[in-house]
């Protein structure tokens, strides 16, 4: 299935860390590398941390329903729970709250607004009411909660996928850029480090959470729960434009073709909303459930990958992308890239082929998004897996070159090898010299694929 879901257009694959055991995630890992073996192409693995979760206790009947305008109490009693009271085993949560605070239960199926507070217990009124059933989700949008974003939890599946290999690494519950921070400080540089932007306070503070990020997924489950659901579609767009400014990657995610669970075509509705993303110019689109345990997970992928190839198609895309581009040319590294794409849109050159290190060279390409193929040529296995979750790019990973005029010669044969172009063509090649130093791009050159003429007046 894995391989399945790779040819129909997946390009990096989630590791849900709420879910299984490690030694389930292990297999997991080692049959993607299997897939990858066997196709001989770079996946992208992810893996998304639970984060701390915020969970009432239980009930003496196993649920309750509240009534609108009702009093409830939270405490740090652990005495089953009833129509008035329920267990809340989080006394810093009752240290943030205010009068006037919202408390939203079961994804905000049931409000209650906070009347009086301590240290050890909330009084409520019912404002939504609703049934409530044992260890459902409490969300409190409007405080800023004294939690890390990492738990006891966390901080072992952190060691543990780090160690495993993983790519990306998710975080969860971020609220401000020091819980980013604390994640990179444990990382220690194995895996790349990606924001969920799920809380109104990361909204508030996404610059200096970006900074120091190395991607971003706009999570719209638990932020629609957490701010009204039609603050959302701006947020998205600010949050996709902010990430494409600064070149770094950003995900999607969150009931996208929540329909195909259960059924093999998407809604009107969602299909939209996965172009929608798609022109704002989204790097990645996520699919959870649908391909986690849905029915019909092929079909989902396959669904996604062609309104993404049908949008990027269609001339207004261009026009939306062109008009919200922003220029950067802070750098040599930066003018250099702009210049390949300004050359490879006004010439008839094929495909943009990057040489690079660390992967910066390649996602300076992306942030361009040029009209043509952008080919990432990388000697590093790990830096080609990091590069799958970034828009346009496809990573070859080849040997090391110390030469222009060797890296020029790899980058013809892999354009026309992987048929981006043929020996009657011209490519654009991007390197640093000296090769094998990361953010030195240097040198551009609109080169023939024909391997004889790359020759013909080519410097050592």
């Amino acid at each position: 299935m894995i391989k399945s879901l790779f040819l129909a257009g997946a390009d990096v694959f989630r590791l849900n860390m709420s879910h299984g055991s490690h030694a389930d995630t292990r297999d997991r890992y080692e049959m993607i590398r299997d897939v990858e073996r066997e196709l001989g192409r770079p996946i992208g693995v992810l893996a998304d941390l639970q984060g701390p979760k915020l969970r009432c206790g239980v009930f003496a009947e196993g649920k309750v329903k509240l009534k609108k305008g009702a009093a409830f109490r939270l405490d740090l009693d652990t005495a089953e729970g009833d129509a008035t009271r329920v267990n809340l085993p989080h006394p810093e949560i009752f240290k943030a709250l205010e009068v006037g605070s919202t408390l939203l239960v079961d994804d905000g199926k049931v409000r209650l607004k906070v009347t009086g507070r301590s240290d050890t217990h909330a009084d409520t009124v019912v404002e939504v009411g609703g049934k409530v059933s044992n260890r459902k989700g409490v969300n409190v949008p409007d405080v800023v909660l004294p939690l890390a974003a990492l738990s006891d939890k966390d901080r072992k599946d952190l060691e543990f996928v780090c160690e495993l290999g993983v790519d990306w690494l998710a975080l969860s519950f971020v609220q401000r850029p020091e819980d980013v921070q604390e994640a990179r400080d444990l990382v220690r540089g194995r895996t790349a480090v990606l924001a969920k932007i799920e809380k109104p306070a990361a909204v508030d503070a996404f610059r200096e959470i970006l900074d120091v990020s190395d991607g971003i997924m706009v999570a719209r489950g638990d932020l629609g729960v957490e701010l009204p659901v039609q603050a959302l579609p701006p947020i998205q767009k600010r949050l996709v434009r902010g990430c494409r400014k600064v070149g770094k990657p950003v995900i999607v995610a969150t009931q996208m073709m929540e329909s195909m669970i259960t059924s093999p075509v998407p809604t009107r509705a969602e299909v939209s909303d996965v172009a929608q993303a798609i022109y704002e110019g989204a790097d990645a689109v996520m699919l959870s459930a649908e391909s986690a345990a849905g029915d019909f997970p092929v079909e989902a992928v396959t669904t996604m990958n062609n309104v993404a190839e049908e949008v990027e198609r269609d001339p207004i895309y261009r026009q939306v992308i062109e008009a919200s581009r922003t220029a950067s040319r802070a750098t040599v590294a930066d003018a250099i890239t702009v210049a390949a794409r300004e050359v490879a849109e006004t010439t008839n050159v094929k495909a943009i082929c990057c040489f690079t290190s660390s992967g910066t060279t390649a996602t300076r390409a992306s942030r361009e998004r040029p009209r043509v193929p952008i080919i990432a040529l990388t000697p590093e296995i790990k830096t080609a897996r990091k590069l799958a979750l970034t828009w346009g790019l496809h990573c070859s990973v080849t040997t090391a070159v110390e030469r222009f005029k060797m890296a020029v010669v790899g980058a013809a044969k892999v354009a026309r090898e992987d048929g981006f172009a043929t020996d009657e063509d011209k490519i654009v090649v991007t390197a640093g010299i000296p090769f094998n130093v990361a953010g030195s791009t240097n040198i551009l050159r609109v080169a023939p694929v024909q391997e004889k003429l790359i020759y013909e007046g080519e410097p050592e």
